[in-house]
């Protein structure tokens, strides 16, 4: 049976919900309830295989470690791939707070959350996925001079907005495409800049570099916003309209509107079964100073890209007992990310994880062959499991864990097939968004340090 996934839906259409009874505005913030992408409001739901997205996962966490090594070619895909896009660009070339509503589901097609962004003058909404791991956004453009997936909006038609132009390739936009994309920008003959967003799993986006007016609610727009503006978009986005980066790069759409809101964000990652929904703050929030959040360090390694948000793992604990492993089993990459579904550990911890929790679970669950690559699996229904699973938290320098329910540590795998949510990886640990649902999770890139607050999807 399909394996109905979840993500987030940023709800801002008016023909979908009233703007007066969702948004709540005061000098402070734009607060925007959001609903469930299932729910009665929802006309997006779409099912996709379980063991598709699975696929995509281990394809995503491909796309990190490439970043984190910094290959010779600076390409999250591969030498041939770059030539290969190469090829196809010259082909076709020649301060306040504001909160952004989430849904849950899969219901465009991919396992990352959607937020919908406005673009253009007048404003035009687009479901654009929402990635902690990239720093470049871009939107897929008429006149898909080369191609353009299915999406669920409309294409967005640049001729028609009023503020729209295109970069030229002496802006100083285009000469950090290379830091941003990890690829080098090409120039048309008009001269016109080209970027070039490419990922692990081999998707890519081509398109001119563009500026255009940017709408996250009716009271709060920024003019200048640099994104790209895609004609060749090819790969595993759903039917997104494109994608919204959130990573550190000064292209990122965080740092663009940080001269108003300041360098800091937050969000809150629904579960599929959530009455509440979800949240994405930008801005700096109020609700970061309460006892509720415990922070640890952003940590910045020699080896890692400057854009990804990494930390340090201290240590893992099962029914509050650390694993059995040195600490120096924990000095690896340590990488949260938004786009990745399953939380990757280095094998010698992903062994000892797999072994303490196996004894216990065992104890009243029967356990089941593995599902793709999740290999720690049990005869049942999440929901079901309801006592006798043991507590897994993940703690970090400073105080700051992520106490894990049981609505966090295992995952649907199939009819009556439940897996832990966690797999083994390669010299990287990578926090996936299924551990981080229904924690807030803040980003204050100003401080350098990231924080987590249990239940917040409220």
């Amino acid at each position: 049976m399909a394996f109905v996934w979840f993500l987030l839906v940023f709800s801002l259409s008016l023909a979908v919900i009233p703007l007066k009874a969702e948004i709540q505005v005061n000098q402070s913030r734009v607060h925007l309830k959001i609903h469930h992408v299932h729910g009665p409001e929802s006309s997006l739901i779409q099912n996709v295989s379980f063991s598709d997205l699975l696929l995509r996962d281990e394809e995503r966490v491909k796309s990190l470690k490439s970043i984190l090594v910094k290959n010779t070619n600076r390409n999250r895909g591969s030498s041939s791939l770059s030539s290969d896009l190469s090829k196809r660009s010259n082909h076709w070339s020649s301060a306040k707070s504001l909160n952004i509503p989430l849904n849950s589901g899969l219901s465009i097609g991919s396992g990352n959350y959607y937020v919908k962004i406005g673009i253009g003058s007048p404003v035009k909404y687009s479901t654009m996925i929402m990635d902690t791991g990239s720093s470049f956004s871009w939107i897929q453009c008429k006149p898909c001079a080369v191609f353009c997936h299915s999406q669920t909006d409309p294409v967005f038609d640049p001729s028609s907005s009023k503020t729209y132009k295109t970069l030229p390739c002496y802006a100083s936009a285009c000469s950090s495409l290379k830091e941003s994309t990890l690829n080098s920008p090409l120039c048309s003959s008009s001269n016109k800049c080209i970027y070039t967003a490419s990922y692990g799993d081999s998707s890519y986006s081509i398109g001119y570099l563009s500026q255009d007016l940017l709408t996250l609610s009716q009271s709060q727009t920024f003019p200048n916003f640099i994104y790209g503006c895609g004609q060749d978009n090819e790969g595993l986005f759903g039917k997104s309209a494109g994608l919204l980066g959130l990573a550190r790069d000064k292209l990122s759409m965080i740092a663009q509107v940080s001269s108003k809101y300041g360098f800091s964000f937050s969000y809150c990652l629904p579960t599929a079964t959530s009455s509440s929904g979800g949240f994405l703050k930008i801005g700096k929030n109020p609700s970061v100073m309460t006892s509720s959040f415990k922070f640890t360090p952003m940590v910045k390694d020699p080896r890692e890209s400057s854009s990804l948000y990494s930390l340090k793992l201290a240590a893992i604990t099962v029914a509050g007992l650390p694993l059995r492993v040195s600490a120096a089993e924990y000095k690896v990459p340590t990488i949260i990310d938004s786009g990745t579904v399953i939380t990757r550990l280095p094998l010698s911890l992903y062994s000892a994880l797999q072994s303490a929790f196996v004894k216990i679970m065992s104890k009243k669950y029967a356990e089941a062959p593995a599902f793709s690559i999740l290999d720690t699996c049990f005869k049942g229904n999440v929901k079901s499991m309801t006592s006798g699973v043991p507590e897994i938290a993940m703690v970090f320098p400073g105080g700051a864990a992520l106490r894990l329910s049981a609505s966090n540590m295992l995952i649907q795998a199939g009819d009556g097939v439940t897996c832990l949510a966690f797999a083994a990886s390669s010299e990287i640990t990578v926090i996936g968004n299924h551990q981080q649902q229904t924690f807030e999770v803040a980003y204050d890139v100003a401080n350098s340090r990231i924080g987590f607050a249990a239940n917040a999807c409220r």
